[in-house]
């Protein structure tokens, strides 16, 4: 998802996205370990979605805009 789509979002909306991808990322790092994971880059990807999230709801509670 692009920054600008997760800016548009509200505080709602990015804690439960944030939520579901943490949990998406928990079963993908328990694929990796159990050698089910055939992609290991989607690892990558989710934790970049992630910090972009955190980033986008850290600005909003700091009050900051971009």
């Amino acid at each position: 998802m692009k920054i600008k789509e997760l800016r548009r979002k509200t505080t709602k909306e990015l804690e439960e996205l944030l939520k579901e991808n943490r949990h998406k990322l928990g079963q993908l790092k328990f694929d990796l370990a159990a050698k089910k994971l055939k992609n290991i880059r989607e690892i990558r990807g989710l934790r970049r979605e992630i910090a972009q999230i955190l980033t986008v709801l850290n600005k909003e509670k700091n009050g900051q805009k971009e």
